[in-house]
């Protein structure tokens, strides 16, 4: 048998010629993100210069400095947006011992403690507590329990399908992450959408309203989505006490009008009622084994128990006055003790979030400690700015920054410059900045979900527009008038 070695030398060629190309490609990734962090940091020095003004002390201008920092870092992602929280951390320690050191010898300590005792805070407590509980339904597949039991009733309208799906979508992720949210519902959903056309308008309309939806849900709860537990711990450290219940009364309503409002623009944009339709959900066989379907059982009532007992001492914090970061503990404690989350489950809960978080809580309080916020806003004092106009204006710039940055990131900038902004009513900004950063949808990039949905092939980049521009206008005109209503008309 004859075998032409061409075909070999060719194979081989094609083969040294990929991973070349793969190593030349890792080689500019690299080099872009070198030369971004490097404009980042020269574009912050300039700024702060451009803003130096002999008033501030060196602290305000270490602070300034790192802030025009953060921000460049996560817009162009020049390292990984958990490690500028990371590097907020290590920045304000030294640079606050260092000045201090000279100022304030004696008590040198006092002046950064409250930066490390951000990895402590309430929000994060409060965070770990909800990612212990979806981790522990995505194991014992409640969540598949409660997708399935939903689906079922949906019938065989396009509409009603698409309003089940995103009403279901929203309210998981009012518990769980919104990633996983949308990974567990795309999933469910994709067997189907494999059936149909890859330009079929069905297709893009269950896709973009599951997106749209887990990133919506995420305002109902604190839990729901980090930039929620960022502005009530901004709002908690200026004696403005919110609590689960107090969100859910504002976020809950908000999520689920918004999200009702989506399903219908999208229903119109892209359905059509005549057509009919079921979607099968995914059969799991379980193991013939009794015993293991008894323990499977009971595993799944311990998590239901767990939920429930920490949701009802969530919602009655005000009765009992047990904070809602201690009640956390619950389901951390419980869920680790009866096994349903091992060791192995817990290096793999998101810490980057946690992380990020951190460092955006310690950037804040930079903010307010060292007083650059207050010389910014008593110079701004002077201007006359509209109220309303002033909440409008932060609304839709949330709105922008979350479309090409975290808006964990985003909440984080801007709420504690909202506060000092509107020092006359502290509460409205930071909750129209932190339901707003929700509301960002335009890019495939703009949110875990959209990207995930962007992943199945079925969606071009610009499929995403309408529902990003609907949101970004609709979203935070909506959000706004809402909290004006209650908390200044009222």
């Amino acid at each position: 048998m004859y075998c032409n070695p061409n075909v070999f030398i060719m194979s081989d060629s094609r083969g040294v010629s990929l991973k070349l190309m793969s190593h030349i490609q890792k080689v500019v990734d690299v080099q872009s993100k070198v030369i971004y962090f490097l404009l980042c940091i020269i574009l912050s020095f300039l700024l702060t210069y451009a803003m130096y003004e002999p008033g501030l002390d060196q602290a305000q201008v270490y602070v300034l400095f790192l802030l025009f920092l953060a921000i460049g870092l996560w817009v162009t992602e020049a390292i990984p947006p958990f490690a500028v929280g990371l590097m907020v951390f290590g920045f304000l320690i030294f640079a606050m011992n260092s000045h201090y050191s000279q100022v304030d010898p004696d008590n040198v300590r006092e002046h950064y403690i409250g930066y490390i005792n951000s990895w402590s805070s309430s929000v994060i407590w409060l965070m770990l507590g909800g990612f212990f509980i979806a981790e522990a339904m995505s194991k014992t597949r409640l969540d598949k329990v409660v997708f399935d039991l939903s689906i079922s009733r949906m019938g065989t309208s396009p509409r009603r399908v698409l309003l089940g799906l995103m009403l279901t979508t929203a309210l998981f992720s009012m518990i769980m992450s919104n990633t996983a949210t949308t990974a567990m519902m795309i999933a469910s959903v994709l067997p189907f959408l494999n059936t149909l056309e890859k330009e079929d308008p069905l297709s893009k309309a269950l896709l973009i309203g599951i997106a749209g939806a887990a990133t919506i849900g995420g305002m109902g709860t604190l839990i729901g989505s980090p930039p929620n537990a960022i502005a009530v711990e901004a709002l908690n450290n200026h004696g403005i006490d919110i609590g689960f219940l107090e969100w859910m009364m504002i976020g809950f309503p908000i999520s689920l009008l918004l999200t009702v409002m989506f399903w219908y623009l999208l229903s119109r944009k892209y359905l059509d009622e005549k057509r009919k339709f079921v979607i099968e959900t995914e059969k799991t066989t379980a193991p013939a084994d009794d015993e293991f379907n008894k323990f499977e059982r009971i595993k799944k009532r311990i998590v239901l128990g767990v939920l429930a007992l920490t949701l009802l001492l969530w919602l009655t914090e005000k009765l009992h006055g047990i904070p809602a970061s201690v009640v956390s503990l619950l389901p951390i404690i419980l869920l680790t003790m009866s096994g349903i989350v091992n060791a192995d489950d817990v290096r793999k809960l998101p810490w980057d979030t946690l992380m990020l978080v951190a460092g955006g809580l310690a950037l804040g309080l930079a903010i307010k400690e060292t007083g650059l916020a207050s010389h910014y806003v008593e110079k701004i004092a002077g201007y006359e700015l509209n109220f309303v106009v002033l909440v409008l204006l932060f609304g839709f710039l949330t709105v922008i920054l979350s479309n090409v940055m975290s808006n964990t990131a985003t909440a984080t900038v801007l709420i504690p410059l909202g506060i000092i902004l509107t020092y006359q009513n502290p509460i409205v900004l930071p909750l129209v900045i932190g339901l707003c950063a929700s509301t960002a949808l335009f890019l495939p990039i703009s949110t875990p979900p959209n990207a995930i949905a962007y992943s199945t092939g079925k969606l071009e980049q610009k499929d995403f527009r309408f529902g990003g521009l609907v949101l970004g206008v609709l979203g935070p005109l909506f959000i706004a008038g809402i909290v004006l209503l209650i908390f200044v008309f009222l």
